[in-house]
């Protein structure tokens, strides 16, 4: 028989190491940091120095987290390694496991031998629903077409799967030669796009090199802003149900899983 002395400072010592224990914070869970899967940049003559034109594709490798409050900086340097041209560019949120395609110009007075592109680490965020409640917004009756100047017209039809119109929606396109790689890029602005009712975008994507040959071009379109909120209200008010149109069919006199059910329990 344990004597009272010694049960009670056993059961003092494990108060001692539940309140130890309870006190004790869980670790944070650990997330991967945004990637830049790709980036390039090209340069023109223009009119007041020299354009630069960049795109890049941001990957967020986290499921459940919102990437937010992301600024890209690009910096172009001549040969020497002087700084000619930087831009910080606020960019929009990265949604869970998913990429965040971006492009950019700006002017610099002297050509750039060197341009790249850098970004802050994200600020994370939950995501109040699970991921395959973030769906893309299709992209309809894309077009590419060469301009005489060596620019690309893009235009097509961006639609909304959500019961809730997208307030604004950036709408961006990338160019890639027949091996994937990216040559350049653009973006565009649609307001207001309701289910159903999807509305045209146009761009125009110059400043690429003259031997550039585009194959493909990858469109996508996503939500403006620096966090992922507007994202998510659309994908908590719900999806739009895929069918709606009611059969026209009879019913079935009878319940044919009721059927085989019988059948297999005989």
């Amino acid at each position: 028989m344990i004597p009272r002395s010694r049960t009670a400072s056993l059961l003092a010592l494990g108060a001692i190491c539940l309140t130890g224990c309870a006190g004790e914070k869980q670790p944070a869970q650990e997330l991967k940091p945004l990637a830049l899967k790709e980036q390039v940049s090209n340069i023109v003559k223009s009119a007041d120095g020299y354009a630069v034109n960049w795109a890049g594709v941001l990957s967020n490798a986290n499921p459940w987290h919102f990437g937010e409050h992301v600024v890209a900086t690009i910096v172009g340097q001549d040969a020497k390694g002087t700084e000619v041209v930087r831009l910080d560019q606020p960019l929009d949120a990265v949604p869970p496991g998913g990429s965040l395609e971006f492009t950019g110009q700006a002017t610099a007075a002297e050509r750039p031998a060197k341009v790249t592109i850098q970004y802050r680490p994200a600020q994370w965020r939950q995501a109040a629903r699970v991921p395959s409640a973030f769906q893309r917004f299709p992209i309809t009756r894309a077009q590419t077409m060469r301009q005489k100047d060596g620019s690309y017209l893009i235009t097509g039809y961006v639609g909304n799967p959500y019961q809730l119109p997208a307030g604004s929606l950036v709408v961006n396109a990338l160019l890639r030669d027949k091996a994937g790689k990216l040559l350049g890029g653009g973006s565009t602005f649609v307001d207001d796009v309701k289910a159903g009712s999807p509305p045209r975008f146009i761009m125009t994507v110059s400043g690429l090199s003259r031997d550039a040959v585009v194959a493909r071009t990858d469109i996508s379109a996503r939500t403006w802003g620096s966090t992922g909120r507007p994202y998510e209200d659309l994908a908590l008010a719900g999806a739009v149900p895929v069918h709606t149109v009611k059969p026209t069919t009879e019913p079935f006199t009878e319940d044919r899983s009721t059927q085989i059910i019988a059948d297999y329990q005989q």
